[in-house]
């Protein structure tokens, strides 16, 4: 019954986490309608394969991390810059179509798997957010994790992030094809401005959240 839970509660909480539009779903979607399904099976397999060990740590160490305000400090700031640097590059990237594209190719070349390995493991709004959540989890008893219990909570998140990911990027997919003419507009708009309001959203909570310390 454990097991079950472990995994359900895992499951809820990483499919749930993963919907939000983010720049690794953005780039599944690149990938994905470049490249087709089959790429983007193996660029979730990447961001899979460090969200593992990503939630493997926090789930150990959820209650000394969160005590290490430096830290938590560091990591919202490298997320903030991150948001503004990442607006920044699709800026440029669809705003001279040549280098965009030559700089797409040459992007395609490296595996999709490798790719997702990268962009995940510098993804740092990861930390937080799988500390908090496994803390809460834990102080709550939703989930157990002695003995080999762990594990099965860790298999539960990292299907639910694979399967949240992958059914996101095809629906949007899905709806730029139907409306084509409209995202060639928007999309070059709409990214940038997208990274730049999560980095001031950031801004605003790291600013609420240790404006008392």
């Amino acid at each position: 019954m454990k097991r079950i839970k472990n995994i359900s509660i895992g499951f809820l909480v990483s499919f749930l986490g993963s919907i939000p539009l983010g720049y690794l779903n953005l780039a599944g979607l690149e990938i994905y309608s470049k490249s087709g399904w089959h790429n983007l099976v193996f660029f979730l397999f990447g961001v899979v394969f460090v969200e593992t060990f990503v939630i493997y740590f926090t789930l150990l160490f959820a209650k000394k991390l969160i005590q290490n305000k430096k830290l938590l400090k560091i990591i919202d700031l490298f997320s903030i810059l991150f948001m503004f640097i990442l607006a920044f590059v699709f800026y440029l990237n669809f705003n001279h179509t040549e280098k965009s594209n030559h700089f797409l190719q040459e992007y395609l070349l490296y595996s999709p798997f490798v790719i997702g390995i990268i962009l995940n493991g510098v993804n740092f709004l990861q930390l937080p957010f799988w500390t908090s959540w496994n803390l809460y989890l834990l102080n709550k008893e939703y989930i157990s994790v002695e003995r080999d219990l762990k594990y099965y909570y860790i298999a539960g998140t990292v299907i639910g992030v694979f399967l949240g990911m992958f059914s996101l990027i095809v629906l949007l997919q899905a709806i730029f094809q139907k409306a084509n003419q409209f995202s060639i507009l928007i999309i070059p708009v709409f990214i940038p401005l997208f990274f730049i309001a999560l980095g001031i959203i950031q801004i605003f909570k790291g600013y609420k959240k240790y404006k008392s310390c």
